[in-house]
C-alpha cells in the first residue's frame, strides 16, 4: 500500500513542483470525466465499468497532463458447489503523467518527464511502472490538429505474476524485473469537424536488452460532441508485450464506448 501511495503522490507532483520556476500569469485547467457501463442478463449475465479522470495544466512554458484509467468487470459463474456467483473477471488501473517544460516561449522544442503505472489482476505482471525523460517537439498545433513527439531513456520496473502449481508443472514464484528502456511517444490529434474529433496515441518502451520485456501501447479514439460539455466516444486500445508468461497472451485488446464530459 506504501509503495501504491509513493507512485501515486509522485505522479501527481510535477502539478505543484514548478511553482518557483513558472512565470507570473494566469494558469489554465482542462479536466474532463468519462464513464461507460454495460450489463448483460440473460444467458450469460455480466456487468462492466469503465472509468478515465483527464487534466491538463498550462501555466508559461509548462504543460503538465495526468490521465487516471480504471476498468472492473463481473461475471455470473458456477463455483465448485454448483452454485452461481457473480466473480471479478477484470480489474485493472493505471496512471500516466507528464510534464513539459519548452525551451522557448512559444517554441516548438521541450523537455519532458513521464511517469507511469499500471496494475492488472488479469495478464502476467501484478502491476507495471515506467519513468523516462528526454526531448520532444511541436511538429504542429493549430486551432483543428496537432502533432506531439518525444523521445528519451528511461527505467521500467515489471513484478511478474506467481503461477500456481499444476499436475504438470511446479509453481512459478512472483519475481519482479528492471530494464533500462527508450521511451518514444506520438500523439496526433485532429478536428474533423466542429463535433467530431479524432485522436491517435502511440507509446513504446523498448528494453535496451533483448530478453527483457518491451511494452507497446496504440490507442484510436473518435469523440462527437453531444452538447457543449458532453461527448459520446469510441475508443480501440492495444496493449502489447513481448515477454509474458506461457498462460497469458502477448497482446490485449479493450473497445470502448463511453460518455465525456468537461468541466
Amino acid at each position: 500500500m506504501k509503495t501504491k501511495l509513493t507512485l501515486a503522490a509522485l505522479c501527481l507532483l510535477p502539478l505543484t513542483a514548478q511553482q518557483a520556476f513558472a512565470a507570473e500569469e494566469e494558469a489554465t485547467y482542462t479536466t474532463s470525466a468519462e464513464l461507460g457501463f454495460l450489463f448483460k442478463t440473460g444467458n450469460t449475465k455480466s456487468g462492466d465499468i469503465k472509468a478515465a479522470f483527464n487534466l491538463k495544466h498550462e501555466k508559461g512554458q509548462w504543460r503538465n497532463v495526468v490521465n487516471i484509467n480504471a476498468l472492473a468487470k463481473k461475471t455470473e459463474l458456477t463455483n465448485e458447489s454448483g452454485d452461481d456467483e457473480f466473480t471479478t473477471t477484470d480489474n485493472k488501473w493505471d496512471i500516466i503523467t507528464q510534464t513539459n517544460y519548452s525551451l522557448h516561449e512559444d517554441g516548438k522544442n521541450y523537455l519532458y518527464g513521464n511517469l507511469a503505472y499500471e496494475q492488472n489482476k488479469f495478464n502476467s505482471f501484478v502491476s507495471q511502472s515506467s519513468l523516462s525523460a528526454g526531448w520532444g517537439r511541436h511538429f504542429w498545433e493549430t486551432e483543428t490538429s496537432s502533432l506531439f513527439a518525444d523521445i528519451g531513456p528511461g527505467v521500467k520496473y515489471d513484478i511478474i505474476r506467481a503461477i500456481p502449481a499444476t499436475t504438470t508443472a511446479d509453481e512459478i514464484a512472483e519475481t519482479s524485473e528492471t530494464a533500462a528502456i527508450i521511451q518514444a511517444q506520438v500523439l496526433y490529434t485532429a478536428k474533423i469537424n466542429d463535433y467530431v474529433e479524432f485522436k491517435q496515441y502511440f507509446v513504446a518502451k523498448q528494453a535496451v536488452e533483448s530478453d527483457k520485456n518491451s511494452a507497446y501501447r496504440a490507442e484510436s479514439s473518435i469523440s462527437t460532441k453531444l452538447i457543449e460539455s458532453l461527448q459520446f466516444k469510441f475508443s480501440f486500445r492495444i496493449d502489447y508485450d513481448t515477454e509474458v508468461e506461457p498462460e497469458f497472451e502477448n497482446t490485449n485488446t479493450e473497445t470502448s464506448v463511453t460518455l465525456v464530459y468537461s468541466f
